[in-house]
Formats: C-alpha cells, sequence, structure tokens
C-alpha cells in the first residue's frame, strides 16, 4: 500500500513543481552520497542547464556496487540555489557469501557470491550554499532489483558534494 501511494505521489509532484529549468550553479561535482542500499563516492556532470549525469561508486556490507543516473534538474519554489531533481538509470554491483538483507517483508541471506543489476531513480532536492562550493542533497532513491529479484524498494538518500565552474 505505502509503495503505490509513493508511485502516484511521485507523477503528482513532478507535475505540482515542473518549471522552466534555469542555469545550474556549477558544472561539475564531487562528493559522498550515503543511502539505504550503498554510501560511496559520487560525481555529477552537467550536460546542459537542467541535464546532468551522476555516477555513484557504492560500498555495501560485503561488496560494491556503481549505479549511473541520468537526471533533470529543475529551479524549486523560486529559489534559484535550489534544485528540484529527478531521473533514472542503472546499477550493477556484486555481494559476497554472507551479506544479509531485508527485502521488505523478505529476509534474504546470501551463501554465495552474487551479481546485482537493477533500475534505479531518483527524486530529491539539491541546495547549493551560496558563496560557497557546497551542495547539499536530501532524495528518494526507488530501485528494482532483477538480478536477484525483483525486488522493489525505495530509500532515503543524502549527498554533499564540492561543486566546481
Amino acid at each position: 500500500m505505502k509503495k503505490t501511494l509513493l508511485l502516484l505521489f511521485i507523477p503528482a509532484f513532478l507535475l505540482l513543481f515542473q518549471q522552466k529549468a534555469s542555469a545550474q550553479s556549477y558544472n561539475y561535482a564531487v562528493g559522498l552520497k550515503f543511502s539505504g542500499y550503498e554510501n560511496g563516492i559520487s560525481g555529477k556532470y552537467f550536460l546542459n542547464e537542467g541535464t546532468a549525469l551522476e555516477g555513484v561508486l557504492g560500498l555495501r556490507n560485503h561488496g560494491l556496487v556503481i549505479t549511473g543516473l541520468y537526471e533533470k534538474h529543475q529551479t524549486a519554489f523560486n529559489l534559484p540555489d535550489l534544485k528540484f531533481y529527478y531521473g533514472f538509470g542503472a546499477h550493477v554491483g556484486a555481494v559476497g557469501s554472507g551479506f544479509y538483507k531485508r527485502y521488505g517483508s523478505d529476509d534474504e541471506y546470501y551463501n554465495s557470491s552474487t551479481i546485482l543489476l537493477g533500475a534505479d531513480g531518483v527524486l530529491g532536492l539539491e541546495y547549493v550554499i551560496p558563496e560557497s562550493p557546497i551542495a547539499i542533497s536530501v532524495d528518494l532513491n526507488p530501485r528494482l532489483e532483477l538480478a536477484r529479484g525483483p525486488f522493489f524498494d525505495i530509500a532515503p538518500g543524502l549527498g554533499i558534494k564540492y561543486t566546481f565552474k
């Protein structure tokens, strides 16, 4: 039920806050990303004013996952330093034996190494601190795990980045 409500909420949120994209305040950034799946190093590169590519090299218990995202950025709440972003992408990685994961109400123990492969989404807000090269983001990260599933899950994310012009 909660997942259904979230899936209905996301398109409504996109329509509600859809605005013309304005110029981003940086061209690329590197930083740290903390989420319910992995914590790791992130990098973001803007292709144009409102479109960015983001990659995350995430470490998790007994494993490593690489995630790539295509993101659209727009001004949020008419504040030039606050951006609303949404996008999609994919992940690939592996976890070793001894890894325990809970998917919703299903418990799963990996007694051997396994591949992780699936689709990802992102929906969030990013704030670039004025007169500073620091950007902070909070987001929701829906993920569909295909190699060991299918499993669907949504986790919160927090990012901090150092930006470059």
